[in-house]
Protein backbone atom coordinates (compact mmCIF):
# COMPACT_ATOMS: atom_id res chain seq x y z
CA UNK A 1 0.00 0.00 0.00
CA UNK A 2 2.97 2.24 0.83
CA UNK A 3 4.79 1.63 -2.70
CA UNK A 4 1.23 2.13 -4.73
CA UNK A 5 0.96 5.43 -2.71
CA UNK A 6 4.38 6.71 -3.17
CA UNK A 7 3.51 5.89 -6.92
CA UNK A 8 0.45 7.58 -7.58
CA UNK A 9 2.01 11.34 -5.91
CA UNK A 10 5.07 10.90 -8.33
CA UNK A 11 2.54 10.72 -11.11
CA UNK A 12 0.62 14.07 -9.85
CA UNK A 13 3.98 15.93 -9.28
CA UNK A 14 4.84 15.42 -13.35
CA UNK A 15 5.07 18.61 -14.93
CA UNK A 16 4.90 19.22 -18.73
CA UNK A 17 7.79 18.13 -21.27
CA UNK A 18 9.47 20.52 -23.33
CA UNK A 19 7.61 19.12 -26.66
CA UNK A 20 3.89 19.60 -24.71
CA UNK A 21 4.92 23.47 -23.85
CA UNK A 22 6.65 24.22 -27.41
CA UNK A 23 3.42 22.56 -29.39
CA UNK A 24 1.42 24.52 -26.58
CA UNK A 25 3.42 27.65 -27.75
CA UNK A 26 3.22 27.06 -31.18
CA UNK A 27 -0.89 26.77 -30.94
CA UNK A 28 -0.87 30.13 -28.92
CA UNK A 29 0.98 31.85 -31.75
CA UNK A 30 -0.84 31.14 -34.05
CA UNK A 31 -4.09 31.90 -32.59
CA UNK A 32 -2.78 35.21 -31.31
CA UNK A 33 -1.42 35.66 -35.86
CA UNK A 34 -4.85 34.32 -36.90
CA UNK A 35 -6.39 37.03 -34.41
CA UNK A 36 -4.12 39.99 -35.28
CA UNK A 37 -4.70 39.14 -38.91
CA UNK A 38 -8.30 39.36 -38.72
CA UNK A 39 -8.33 42.74 -36.42
CA UNK A 40 -5.58 43.95 -39.01
CA UNK A 41 -8.14 43.29 -41.65
CA UNK A 42 -10.65 45.09 -39.80
CA UNK A 43 -8.73 48.07 -38.89
CA UNK A 44 -7.94 48.39 -42.76
CA UNK A 45 -11.08 48.48 -44.01
CA UNK A 46 -12.43 50.62 -41.62
CA UNK A 47 -9.78 53.08 -42.76
CA UNK A 48 -10.77 52.60 -46.52
CA UNK A 49 -14.34 53.12 -45.65
CA UNK A 50 -13.49 56.22 -44.05
CA UNK A 51 -11.25 57.73 -46.64
CA UNK A 52 -13.58 56.60 -49.24
CA UNK A 53 -16.91 58.72 -47.45
CA UNK A 54 -14.21 61.56 -46.77
CA UNK A 55 -13.26 61.97 -50.43
CA UNK A 56 -17.26 61.36 -51.47
CA UNK A 57 -18.02 64.04 -48.96
CA UNK A 58 -15.75 66.49 -50.17
CA UNK A 59 -16.71 65.86 -53.40
CA UNK A 60 -20.54 66.61 -52.61
CA UNK A 61 -19.19 70.28 -50.85
CA UNK A 62 -17.59 70.97 -54.39
CA UNK A 63 -20.44 70.19 -56.45
CA UNK A 64 -22.84 71.75 -53.95
CA UNK A 65 -20.78 75.07 -54.32
CA UNK A 66 -20.38 74.91 -57.94
CA UNK A 67 -24.19 74.46 -58.34
CA UNK A 68 -24.68 77.36 -55.82
CA UNK A 69 -22.04 79.83 -58.37
CA UNK A 70 -24.01 78.74 -61.35
CA UNK A 71 -27.39 79.86 -59.65
CA UNK A 72 -26.08 83.06 -58.65
CA UNK A 73 -25.18 84.31 -62.34
CA UNK A 74 -25.70 87.47 -62.38
CA UNK A 75 -24.63 90.12 -65.76
CA UNK A 76 -23.00 93.20 -65.36
CA UNK A 77 -22.22 95.85 -67.30
CA UNK A 78 -18.39 95.44 -66.20
CA UNK A 79 -16.99 92.25 -67.42
CA UNK A 80 -18.93 88.86 -69.04
CA UNK A 81 -21.08 86.79 -66.41
CA UNK A 82 -19.51 83.64 -67.89
CA UNK A 83 -16.12 83.43 -69.47
CA UNK A 84 -14.27 80.14 -70.32
CA UNK A 85 -10.74 79.98 -72.04
CA UNK A 86 -10.08 76.33 -71.51
CA UNK A 87 -8.18 76.40 -68.29
CA UNK A 88 -10.48 79.13 -66.30
CA UNK A 89 -13.80 79.01 -65.67
CA UNK A 90 -14.94 82.84 -64.77
CA UNK A 91 -18.21 84.54 -63.98
CA UNK A 92 -20.10 86.48 -61.88
CA UNK A 93 -22.47 86.22 -58.80
CA UNK A 94 -24.95 87.81 -56.77
CA UNK A 95 -23.90 87.98 -53.06
CA UNK A 96 -26.33 89.99 -50.08
CA UNK A 97 -23.18 92.77 -50.64
CA UNK A 98 -23.43 92.90 -54.59
CA UNK A 99 -21.89 91.32 -57.17
CA UNK A 100 -18.64 88.79 -56.53
CA UNK A 101 -16.18 87.04 -59.95
CA UNK A 102 -15.40 83.14 -59.16
CA UNK A 103 -12.60 81.49 -60.85
CA UNK A 104 -12.80 77.67 -61.39
CA UNK A 105 -8.95 76.73 -62.77
CA UNK A 106 -7.23 74.10 -62.70
CA UNK A 107 -3.42 74.12 -61.57
CA UNK A 108 -0.40 72.17 -60.49
CA UNK A 109 -0.20 70.93 -57.10
CA UNK A 110 1.81 72.85 -54.48
CA UNK A 111 5.88 71.99 -55.46
CA UNK A 112 4.79 70.98 -59.34
CA UNK A 113 7.08 71.97 -61.84
CA UNK A 114 4.27 72.37 -64.90
CA UNK A 115 0.94 71.56 -65.20
CA UNK A 116 2.34 68.39 -67.25
CA UNK A 117 4.19 66.73 -64.40
CA UNK A 118 0.80 64.71 -63.34
CA UNK A 119 -2.48 64.39 -61.78
CA UNK A 120 -3.70 68.45 -61.57
CA UNK A 121 -5.59 70.57 -59.04
CA UNK A 122 -9.16 72.36 -59.01
CA UNK A 123 -9.18 75.39 -57.47
CA UNK A 124 -12.14 78.09 -56.69
CA UNK A 125 -10.82 81.56 -56.11
CA UNK A 126 -13.87 84.27 -55.28
CA UNK A 127 -12.82 88.29 -55.76
CA UNK A 128 -14.22 90.91 -53.07
CA UNK A 129 -18.13 91.42 -53.00
CA UNK A 130 -18.44 94.76 -54.85
CA UNK A 131 -20.92 97.22 -55.66
CA UNK A 132 -19.44 98.98 -58.55
CA UNK A 133 -17.76 98.13 -62.06
CA UNK A 134 -14.14 98.97 -61.10
CA UNK A 135 -14.09 96.85 -58.46
CA UNK A 136 -15.39 94.02 -60.79
CA UNK A 137 -12.88 94.59 -63.41
CA UNK A 138 -9.87 94.36 -60.47
CA UNK A 139 -11.30 91.33 -59.79
CA UNK A 140 -11.16 90.35 -63.04
CA UNK A 141 -7.41 91.23 -63.49
CA UNK A 142 -6.36 89.77 -60.28
CA UNK A 143 -7.93 86.64 -61.27
CA UNK A 144 -5.86 86.28 -64.23
CA UNK A 145 -2.16 87.00 -62.13
CA UNK A 146 -3.28 84.14 -59.40
CA UNK A 147 -0.70 82.92 -56.83
CA UNK A 148 -0.64 79.64 -55.18
CA UNK A 149 -0.58 81.43 -51.69
CA UNK A 150 -3.61 83.48 -52.59
CA UNK A 151 -5.46 83.28 -49.14
CA UNK A 152 -8.65 83.89 -51.66
CA UNK A 153 -7.25 80.62 -53.20
CA UNK A 154 -9.09 77.78 -52.75
CA UNK A 155 -8.01 74.18 -53.28
CA UNK A 156 -11.40 72.27 -53.82
CA UNK A 157 -10.20 68.68 -55.59
CA UNK A 158 -6.87 66.89 -56.37
CA UNK A 159 -6.02 64.57 -58.48
CA UNK A 160 -8.02 65.93 -61.28
CA UNK A 161 -6.85 64.98 -64.77
CA UNK A 162 -9.24 67.10 -66.81
CA UNK A 163 -12.03 69.38 -66.78
CA UNK A 164 -14.29 70.00 -69.68
CA UNK A 165 -16.94 72.51 -70.33
CA UNK A 166 -19.53 72.39 -72.68
CA UNK A 167 -22.50 75.18 -73.22
CA UNK A 168 -26.28 74.66 -74.61
CA UNK A 169 -27.22 76.64 -77.30
CA UNK A 170 -29.08 76.07 -80.01
CA UNK A 171 -30.72 72.49 -78.71
CA UNK A 172 -26.81 71.33 -79.08
CA UNK A 173 -24.17 70.88 -77.06
CA UNK A 174 -21.00 72.60 -77.83
CA UNK A 175 -17.35 73.31 -76.05
CA UNK A 176 -17.91 76.59 -74.09
CA UNK A 177 -14.95 77.96 -76.08
CA UNK A 178 -16.49 78.53 -78.94
CA UNK A 179 -18.13 82.03 -79.50
CA UNK A 180 -21.98 82.06 -78.20
CA UNK A 181 -24.07 84.70 -79.46
CA UNK A 182 -23.02 88.16 -78.82
CA UNK A 183 -26.16 90.73 -77.82
CA UNK A 184 -25.96 94.24 -78.68
CA UNK A 185 -23.00 96.34 -77.15
CA UNK A 186 -23.50 98.18 -74.27
CA UNK A 187 -21.88 101.10 -72.77
CA UNK A 188 -18.50 101.46 -72.16
CA UNK A 189 -17.58 100.93 -67.98
CA UNK A 190 -14.33 102.42 -67.88
CA UNK A 191 -12.39 99.66 -70.07
CA UNK A 192 -9.35 98.41 -67.66
CA UNK A 193 -6.21 96.72 -69.61
CA UNK A 194 -6.96 93.32 -69.89
CA UNK A 195 -10.88 93.54 -69.41
CA UNK A 196 -13.14 92.02 -72.09
CA UNK A 197 -15.41 95.10 -73.64
CA UNK A 198 -18.55 95.50 -72.69
CA UNK A 199 -21.00 93.62 -74.96
CA UNK A 200 -22.74 90.80 -73.22
CA UNK A 201 -22.75 87.32 -74.64
CA UNK A 202 -26.26 85.46 -74.56
CA UNK A 203 -25.55 82.99 -71.70
CA UNK A 204 -26.47 79.10 -72.34
CA UNK A 205 -29.18 77.31 -71.33
CA UNK A 206 -27.31 75.21 -69.48
CA UNK A 207 -23.74 74.14 -68.46
CA UNK A 208 -22.11 70.29 -68.29
CA UNK A 209 -19.15 69.62 -66.67
CA UNK A 210 -16.97 66.66 -66.92
CA UNK A 211 -14.45 65.74 -64.29
CA UNK A 212 -11.43 63.50 -65.43
CA UNK A 213 -10.26 62.08 -62.26
CA UNK A 214 -6.77 60.39 -61.93
CA UNK A 215 -7.18 56.71 -60.05
CA UNK A 216 -4.57 57.88 -57.25
CA UNK A 217 -7.18 61.04 -56.44
CA UNK A 218 -10.06 58.59 -54.71
CA UNK A 219 -12.48 58.39 -57.42
CA UNK A 220 -13.29 56.50 -60.40
CA UNK A 221 -13.53 57.42 -63.96
CA UNK A 222 -15.23 60.31 -65.35
CA UNK A 223 -17.95 62.67 -63.57
CA UNK A 224 -20.92 64.54 -65.52
CA UNK A 225 -23.00 67.43 -64.25
CA UNK A 226 -25.11 69.21 -65.95
CA UNK A 227 -26.29 72.33 -64.92
CA UNK A 228 -29.88 74.45 -66.29
CA UNK A 229 -30.07 78.04 -66.43
CA UNK A 230 -33.04 80.31 -66.23
CA UNK A 231 -34.46 81.99 -69.12
CA UNK A 232 -32.41 85.19 -69.97
CA UNK A 233 -33.35 88.94 -70.81
CA UNK A 234 -31.93 89.67 -74.38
Amino acid sequence: MTMDRGTRTHGADRGFTLVEVLVALGIMATLAVMGWQGIDGIVRTRDASQTRLDHTLRLGTVLAQWDQDLASLQETDAVPALSYDGKTLRLTRRTDDGVQLVAWALTPPTGAVNAESGPLRWTRWAGPSVSGSAGLQDSWLRSQLLQSNDPALLRTLDGVSQVQLYCYRGNAWSNCQSSGNVAAARPPAGGASGVPPAVRTVLPSGLRLVLTFDPSSGHDGVLTRDIAFGPQPL
